[in-house]
Order: C-alpha cells, then sequence, then structure tokens
C-alpha cells in the first residue's frame, strides 16, 4: 500500500494555511503562499483514490502530448512539460500571459509500481492517469523446523 501522505506530497499541508473561506480579501497572497512566485506554472492536479487504482487528473492547458514527459524512478513518478516559445509576431508585444517555458511535479506512488502498469491519456489539455495499488511482496512467515533424534 502507498504511503499515508498520498504520493509523497502532504496535499493538505497548505491548504490549511488559506485564509478563512469566505475571507477571499488575500486571496493572493495565499495563492502565491501555496504555488510559490509563478502560480501559471504549477500542474493543477485531482487525486481520486479507488479499491485498486488512483486516477489522477492533471491541467496542461497549451501543451501538445509531445511536450509532456513521464518517468518513473525509485518509486518516484515525475511528470515533465515543456513549451517552447511562440513564433514572434509583427508589431510591439502589449500584453503577454501565455505561459512557454518548463514545469515538472514528482509524486511518490511507491517502489512495486512499474512503467508497464501506469496508465496516461492526453486529451484536451488534461493528462489523465491510472496507477494500481500495489502492496509490498509479503515476507515469508518464519516456520519451525523440528529436530529429531
Amino acid at each position: 500500500m502507498l504511503v499515508p501522505s498520498i504520493f509523497g506530497e502532504s496535499l493538505f499541508d497548505d491548504w490549511f494555511d488559506f485564509p478563512q473561506w469566505p475571507d477571499f480579501r488575500d486571496i493572493d497572497k495565499a495563492e502565491k503562499k501555496l504555488y510559490g512566485r509563478h502560480p501559471e506554472r504549477v500542474m493543477k492536479t485531482d487525486v481520486h483514490e479507488h479499491e485498486d487504482h488512483y486516477e489522477v487528473d492533471i491541467d496542461l492547458p497549451g501543451f501538445k502530448k509531445e511536450e509532456i514527459r513521464l518517468e518513473l524512478e525509485n518509486g518516484y513518478l515525475t511528470v515533465s512539460a515543456q513549451k517552447e516559445h511562440e513564433q514572434e509576431h509583427a508589431g510591439k508585444a502589449i500584453r503577454k500571459e501565455r505561459y512557454s517555458g518548463s514545469m515538472q511535479r514528482s509524486f511518490y506512488i511507491g517502489e512495486y509500481v512499474t512503467e508497464e502498469e501506469i496508465k496516461a491519456k492526453f486529451e484536451h489539455g488534461v493528462l489523465s492517469l491510472e496507477i494500481p495499488k500495489k502492496n509490498a511482496p509479503k515476507v515469508p512467515e518464519k516456520k519451525t523446523i523440528m529436530i529429531e533424534g
């Protein structure tokens, strides 16, 4: 079974530091605390637990499937995405809000899950993963051997 703090992250630590709802006066400050200086560079993620697997949905709007990479190493699943800079347009840019660059996020999923067991799908800017729950192999029980004589 996976560690109690799902995927190695304590998903609720920063949540409890948010201002008391519905007081939205400090929402920008709360978002910066949760996401850092660039909240637009965070892979916003939903995790749903089922009896035998987890479903993970990660928002990656504006990315193409070819720009997303999944790697599994030592029980950590790393999702990274890199978007090249858009072609420059003629004329002076008045405002640029679209993201280009790279981002990455890692989740601890356990050392017994293999890459073949993880299902990944990318549709409409959402990366959907299905990750099986796997227990550590059972250690053989201690057996007593009778000595004759």
